[in-house]
């Protein structure tokens, strides 16, 4: 589950470019399964579109009485924050601490945009910079 890329419902790919297994999260959200974030990136840019890693990482806390629980709903906070413009994330990281009777766990996801266009302008409203490839 770690380094998934969740698209936002409607996130646009190019069109020979479609992950079969998706499983929905939320309303708004699906998470590509057994294709990690760096696997995928490569994906779009053979395909001649771009995937944009932006500054802007949103961590959330959730409680549940497992830590699956915990996890889901400390993820669609997460992705809740994810300002509205920005069409995909990666999950960056997943920390559980442990209580008699229940877990928190504690999700970090980063936001990615995936678009056509290589220009960051191109995304209405977005004033986040696109975090350098290391």
């Amino acid at each position: 589950m770690m380094h998934s890329v969740l698209l936002r419902s409607g996130c646009m790919l190019p069109d020979r470019l479609n992950p079969c297994v998706q499983q929905p999260i939320g309303h708004q959200w699906s998470i590509v399964e057994e294709i990690p974030a760096l696997v995928f990136d490569s994906m779009i840019r053979q395909a001649g579109w771009h995937f944009i890693w932006l500054q802007g990482a949103c961590s959330r806390r959730g409680i549940g009485l497992t830590h699956e629980g915990a996890i889901s709903r400390a993820l669609l906070r997460a992705l809740n924050g994810i300002p509205k413009q920005i069409n995909a994330a990666e999950l960056d990281s997943v920390q559980i601490t442990q209580f008699p009777g229940f877990q928190i766990a504690k999700v970090t996801v980063q936001p990615i945009q995936i678009q056509k266009d290589g220009s960051i302008n191109s995304v209405a409203g977005l004033t986040s910079q696109p975090i350098p490839a290391t």
